[in-house]
């Protein structure tokens, strides 16, 4: 069955999104499910992406986490709504960019990730830290870049 993108039209969904299941972030588990990310992507025998294909990403990342951290609401303004956007916006066009990059973004289900934050800023610092989790397991576990 297909489903309805932005745009609205229907598309079918791809083997990828058929068979995995929603990965449910928590404070407990970020780590381990990054970890099951890479080892995935590895026993797939997919071309696993460069340390510099996600650097853009991750620099972005480290941004919205350490300014996010000085927020004393827990509620994100608009501003940073617009901010996460970007960064999705951002990761869409890396992602058809490099064919890598997209099946790294489908397997840590970044862009369904980034749309669990909505305005929280608890959900903000947690999606961050996944990602800083998923690029320390892809150098760890994916060895040196070819």
């Amino acid at each position: 069955m297909g489903s309805y993108n932005n745009f609205g039209y229907n598309r079918e969904r791809s083997d990828t999104e058929k068979k995995r299941s929603s990965i449910e972030l928590t404070n407990e588990n970020y780590v381990k499910k990054a970890e099951d990310v890479i080892n995935n992507l590895i026993a797939g025998k997919s071309k696993i992406l460069t340390t510099s294909k996600i650097r853009k990403l991750l620099a972005m990342v480290s941004d919205m986490y350490t300014k996010a951290k000085r927020l004393k609401s827990n509620t994100l303004s608009s501003d940073w709504v617009s901010k996460i956007q970007y960064f999705k916006m951002h990761t869409i066009y890396e992602a058809g960019r490099e064919p890598s990059v997209k099946k790294f973004v489908e397997e840590a289900q970044i862009i369904e990730q980034i749309d669990k934050i909505k305005a929280d800023k608890d959900k903000l610092i947690l999606f961050c830290l996944y990602m800083e989790a998923l690029v320390a397991y892809r150098k760890y576990l994916g060895g040196k870049d070819e």
